[in-house]
């Protein structure tokens, strides 16, 4: 059997003040569906990525807020945008999976906090589909600024 081949991906925050490359020995992710990453992101569930934290090289250090007696979160203090997720006590780490520059090649591979989760927001693929650039109240703004729709 073959050692899995690392790669690396990059990724930061909103604004830009953080950043970071990490080696990444697969594309798998997961949901965390705890009400603590709920409310850590503002999202029903934390989409994530572990890693080890010695694989992390931030070109920034990241703000650290200890959301619990357990672990602390990366954030940029900036703009706001959650960056992960640590124990206090271990060696790794988790990154938020939209946080990746291309988050489109990582794969959920399992659910975390069940305890929590909600069904409604698991499957959605019957829902209609609006793209940013023709809903207007997005798109006409964005062209009122000057500026196309980002992806």
């Amino acid at each position: 059997m073959s050692e899995p081949r690392s790669h690396t991906r990059t990724g930061g925050c909103q604004c830009g003040r953080i950043r970071y490359s990490v080696a990444l020995a697969s594309d798998d992710a997961y949901f965390c569906h705890c009400r603590m990453c709920q409310r850590a992101t503002g999202g029903v569930a934390a989409a994530f990525v572990q890693v080890k934290a010695t694989d992390i090289a931030w070109e920034h250090e990241p703000d650290w807020y200890h959301s619990s007696p357990i672990a602390r979160r990366p954030f940029c203090s900036a703009c706001g945008t959650p960056l992960g997720f640590a124990f206090v006590d271990g060696e790794g780490m988790d990154l938020t999976v939209g946080s990746f520059d291309d988050p489109s090649a990582f794969r959920p591979v399992a659910h975390a906090g069940a305890e929590s989760l909600h069904e409604a927001w698991l499957d959605t693929r019957a829902l209609p589909r609006h793209r940013s650039e023709a809903t207007p109240s997005v798109a006409d703004r964005w062209k009122a600024a000057g500026l196309p729709v980002p992806d």
